[in-house]
């Protein structure tokens, strides 16, 4: 018998066939599912250690998920830098480094990121994401600054300095923080970020020592910027070492508002050519 223009038969787990029968509100349903419901971006989040194996690195991927799901944007998270090609990049829009540490990357993966960027994508760089790669003078570069020591978790005043960036809107002109606060290397790796944050040294005791190492403070110390950089967009924050402050909602909306920008380029509040 003529099978019927709305049917089609199927083969059964159990050998036998059957037939369904596709009506258009089972079509509308599929569409509505699955061709409607496209996320705005999406994101890569990565977390491959070499060195010191942040605890926060759990609670982090479970806030990174709930962001997806609050701002409706794709996420995979992966700790295998296999991954790191140009075919697979290509998918995503900002990749997140997520409390990496030391060398994470290859050569060819570091050229396939490298290209990733280029290509008018973005990157997140979350607390050690600034003592990851050392010896890379790109990743240097794109980071902004890199990590030198830190004393033990303190609470300190930190300052708002630009306040026109997305997730900036949530925190107060000057607020107490606690957390692993970064002393950074003097090298100044890019002359191009902005500052957002800024941390205030007489709030809290910077001085320590590490064998060779000291810490004292560097006068001006910035925690969290953004930059255009290698023709795609990268933004820092040292916030994050603590596994409480990813159930912050200050904490989340700053993070948010750096993905949203590095994977869009839009939300910074008066610039040309972007959504206010």
């Amino acid at each position: 018998m003529k099978e019927k223009d709305n049917e089609f038969t199927v083969h059964l787990l159990n050998g036998k066939t059957g037939r369904i029968k596709i009506t258009w509100v089972v079509i509308f349903m599929f569409f509505i599912t699955y061709g409607f419901s496209q996320n705005q971006f999406n994101v890569l989040v990565f977390t491959k250690t070499a060195g010191w194996h942040h605890e926060s690195i759990h609670e982090g991927v479970t806030a990174m998920r709930g962001l997806a799901e609050r701002h409706s944007f794709d996420l995979q998270w992966h700790e295998d830098a296999s991954r790191f090609n140009d075919e697979f990049l290509a998918q995503f829009d900002v990749v997140v480094f997520l409390n990496t540490t030391e060398d994470i990357l290859n050569d060819d993966q570091q050229l396939a990121f490298e290209n990733f960027i280029r290509s008018g994508k973005g990157f997140v760089g979350i607390h050690s994401a600034s003592d990851t790669e050392y010896d890379w003078p790109w990743y240097n570069q794109l980071v902004g600054k890199m990590f030198h020591i830190h004393p033990l978790e303190q609470t300190a005043m930190v300052d708002v300095v630009n306040a026109d960036f997305p997730g900036m809107e949530a925190f107060p002109r000057r607020f107490m923080w606690t957390d692993e606060w970064y002393e950074f290397k003097p090298e100044e790796y890019s002359e191009d970020l902005v500052i957002l944050l800024t941390l205030d040294e007489s709030t809290y005791d910077p001085n320590l020592q590490w064998g060779e190492k000291t810490g004292k403070g560097t006068g001006d110390h910035p925690v969290a910027w953004y930059q255009e950089f290698d023709n795609g967009r990268s933004f820092y924050t040292a916030l994050g070492h603590i596994p409480a402050v990813y159930s912050d909602p200050w904490f989340l909306h700053h993070i948010y508002g750096g993905i949203y920008w590095a994977a869009t380029g839009k939300g910074i509040q008066g610039k040309v050519g972007q959504d206010q």
